[in-house]
């Protein structure tokens, strides 16, 4: 039995490099190789937003990408407007570890957009939700939290 089992599989492996056809040890080792002599990884990208405050005059949307180092979140932060206020944007992610870290950005700036972007590593799950502020403060009008990302889906 084992005798014919070995034959079988020689003869199949003979029959498939006689004709040309690839196997599938080779198709996976060529498309190894391909990407290993292309140098970059092939990356996945989540997007998340838009999130608005709750008066509407601030919101962020982007996306999460995977890195060499984990993932890293990423967008813009947009201040519709008002006299002396800010848009603020919290982020906070909950590591492998079981802690939660946070990050926050602020943008004043009503005719452009503020560019962010947080290295989170190997995180569980990230949340953001967008305020309303002053230049040196949240002062409320927030969002609720969104889900920007989670493990698993």
């Amino acid at each position: 039995m084992r005798g014919a089992l070995r034959f079988s599989l020689g003869l199949t492996t003979a029959i498939v490099v006689a004709v040309g056809l690839p196997s599938t040890a080779t198709a996976s080792t060529a498309t190894a190789t391909s990407a290993a002599t292309a140098g970059t990884a092939a990356t996945e990208t989540w997007h998340w937003g838009p999130t608005a405050s709750s008066d509407t005059k601030g919101w962020a949307g982007g996306t999460v990408r995977t890195g060499g180092s984990g993932l890293r979140i990423q967008g813009d932060l947009y201040d519709g407007g008002g006299s002396r206020t800010c848009s603020w944007l919290k982020v906070k992610w909950l590591t492998d570890h079981g802690r939660y870290r946070t990050a926050t950005f602020k943008n004043c700036s009503q005719s452009r957009t503020l560019a962010f972007r947080v290295n989170a590593g190997h995180m569980l799950s990230a949340q953001a939700k967008v305020c309303r502020g002053t230049s040196a403060r949240i002062t409320g009008k927030c969002s609720q939290w969104e889900g920007v990302w989670s493990q698993g889906g």
